[in-house]
């Protein structure tokens, strides 16, 4: 079935079919890796789908394997060992999820029910698996594919996995390890920069507060001083803008401190001293 749309000319999402090996015959590939990344799908399913793959045109087949690494990079990045995601995560996901189709399947499976001999116990995971192989309506399969959209969605930080986007924030790893500490320091000329310092993540954050703008043809660039007493690295420059923003340093094991220097705008190779600002980076 192909794209088609409303009395007012939106553009409506596709239908599928009630089997995967339809879905591939009419071009639905692509549309399919979410629920072939979580392994929402039978073996002969996913047979059938890497069949496919393999033969399809490189652009198609390169728009497969993306969705299918984005949907997997995002569950892996999701659940690290730090924190644990929230015990009603699950119910939250539910709920975003539309109530139509379990209702309905939930009918269709008490209708099967009334009609069919009830089998033992320990056959009766196995006999419902063999019904749903065979007469998966088009209406489940869309409810699956929702189902794996709205975890990939929700996993990655939209809405009500909002969670993990702060799990996952660079800044916020470093301000909110076990290990931060932070140092506020007056920076000449007024404010403060106040640097938050984690050794386990190897960075540190830089969040300047009430310092005024560099003058004209001037921007502050922050620098490593090494532990070894060897050249200071630059770490970036800061205009009037990027002052209302954090700055994360990376690599911070070999250095003793943190100097921010004006500077001419682009940089300088080597800093200009005196410093505006300084921290130390060890405890």
């Amino acid at each position: 079935m192909t794209d088609s749309n409303d009395p007012r000319g939106r553009q409506l999402p596709r239908a599928f079919a009630a089997d995967i090996p339809t879905d591939l015959t009419a071009g639905r590939a692509v549309e399919l890796a979410e629920i072939y990344a979580l392994d929402a799908i039978t073996d002969a399913e996913r047979e059938a789908i890497d069949s496919y793959v393999s033969g399809a045109p490189e652009a198609e087949r390169a728009s497969f394997n993306e969705r299918v690494r984005q949907a997997r990079e995002t569950l892996a990045m999701s659940f690290t060992a730090e924190e644990e995601p929230p015990a009603d995560l699950f119910a939250r996901i539910v709920a975003q999820l539309p109530a139509a189709a379990p209702a309905a399947e939930a009918a269709r499976a008490h209708t099967e029910a009334d009609v069919l001999p009830e089998p033992a116990a320990d056959e009766l995971s196995a006999a419902r698996q063999r019904r749903e192989a065979r007469r998966r309506p088009a209406g489940l399969r869309n409810w699956l594919i929702g189902v794996a959209a709205a975890a990939v969605i929700a996993l990655g930080g939209v809405g009500i996995g909002a969670y993990v986007a702060n799990q996952n924030d660079p800044f916020r790893q470093v301000i909110e390890a076990q290990d931060a500490r932070q140092a506020t320091v007056d920076v000449t000329g007024g404010g403060t920069a106040t640097v938050s310092i984690s050794a386990s993540r190897d960075a540190l954050v830089v969040r300047m507060k009430d310092v005024p703008p560099p003058p004209a043809g001037k921007v502050y660039q922050m620098w490593l001083i090494p532990k070894d007493g060897s050249k200071p690295v630059s770490e970036g420059l800061m205009d009037a803008e990027a002052l209302s923003k954090p700055a994360l340093v990376k690599g911070i094991r070999s250095a003793a401190a943190l100097g921010i220097t004006v500077e001419p705008v682009g940089g300088s190779a080597t800093p200009t001293l005196p410093t505006v600002a300084a921290a130390p980076l060890n405890a």
